[in-house]
């Protein structure tokens, strides 16, 4: 099996070319680089937060409907996805600082 040490070799060298295309390409999609990085991050901080909101509210209104205690449980859920939007905003911004 001489034949595969030669491919062995050159597998590694395409491994090491990925991972270095990789990691260039990951660092160009941070927010710093980008000059419209903090327009794209601001939008998406906006998304979450509407959203998880948008759901819990959506959530509480279809329970409120079903067991007939408006607006209580609509009331409940919106510090709920309050909540949820933030630590979706939180776990965001961690991921891109890593």
């Amino acid at each position: 099996m001489a034949g595969t040490e030669p491919e062995d070799a050159r597998f590694e060298e395409r491994l090491r070319a990925a991972e270095e295309r990789r990691r260039r390409a990951d660092g160009a999609g941070r927010s710093e680089g980008v000059p419209g990085g903090a327009l794209v991050a601001g939008l998406r901080v906006g998304a979450e937060l509407v959203a998880a909101l948008a759901v819990a509210l959506a959530i509480g209104w279809g329970l409120d409907r079903w067991l007939g205690t408006a607006p209580w449980l609509m009331v409940a859920m919106f510090p709920l996805g309050a909540a949820a939007g933030v630590m979706n905003v939180w776990r965001a911004f961690r991921r891109e600082g890593s």
